[in-house]
């Protein structure tokens, strides 16, 4: 005998209900995963306890954009339910003739504007249409001022940056010529014989310049005691030959 078709009902042991929803929801997500996995599907799974709980699955931790997508796929489907319905059709015929004379009209004031198709203007649209362009004007113009001013504005902020800095550099050179000036007169209270006049760098001694006849005169008058000795070794024979 075959087995009967379970009846599903409210369990209303709250012990066992609470096991039982953890045990299936175990397995709910483990299926949701499987089914992602196998057949490379999109799958977002939400389950909110009886206490609030939320517990989720999505394929690539993608919930937001699964959502995002079921929700175009739902806005996608109620439209074309409702172009079915053989009254939102004639609503839609209507929307899109009241749309398509306001664009009409919109393209007519923009030729005119542009001064094009004037010859079917009486005077009083034509009065209005000067009214109008004026007033644009004026908005164009104070649109123009403002943007000038504000650039304006912006280049004198720039330049009293500039001179701020400009004077900040200035102050620091001054210091700096201001400390070397210090040390430079400390130096030189340190050091006062070398700035002193009174001492003279030695002068580089000029080269003798000796001529061949000055030397032989000298050598003739003042004989060295090296030739005196000489003199007294030779023979007197020699001697009177070196004489000649």
């Amino acid at each position: 005998m075959g087995r009967g078709r379970i009846q599903l009902k409210r369990i209303e042991n709250k012990i066992n209900r609470q096991v039982t929803f953890s045990k299936r929801r175990s397995g709910l997500l483990k299926k949701a995963h499987e089914i992602s996995v196998l057949c490379d599907a999109e799958v977002a799974l939400i389950v909110f306890s009886t206490k609030g709980k939320l517990f989720e699955y999505a394929t690539d931790s993608c919930m937001e954009r699964i959502l995002e997508r079921y929700e175009r796929y739902s806005y996608a489907e109620r439209q074309l339910l409702a172009n079915d319905d053989p009254e939102n059709q004639g609503s839609w015929t209507l929307e899109y003739a009241k749309l398509k004379a306001r664009v009409d009209v919109l393209q007519r004031n923009q030729r005119h504007f542009m001064g094009e198709d004037l010859e079917s203007l009486n005077i009083k649209e034509l009065q209005n249409l000067e009214n109008q362009i004026d007033a644009a004007l004026k908005h164009v113009r104070s649109r123009k001022n403002q943007l000038m001013y504000e650039s304006i504005s912006e280049l004198q902020k720039k330049d009293k940056a500039l001179q701020e800095q400009n004077n900040m550099l200035a102050k620091k050179v001054k210091e700096k010529e201001k400390a070397i000036i210090t040390q430079q007169a400390l130096w030189e209270q340190q050091n006062p014989d070398l700035d002193s006049p009174s001492i003279h760098r030695p002068q580089p001694q000029q080269p003798l310049s000796i001529s061949s006849s000055h030397l032989a005169t000298g050598m003739e008058e003042e004989p060295t005691p090296i030739q005196h000795r000489a003199n007294a070794l030779l023979p007197a024979w020699m001697l009177r030959y070196l004489n000649e």
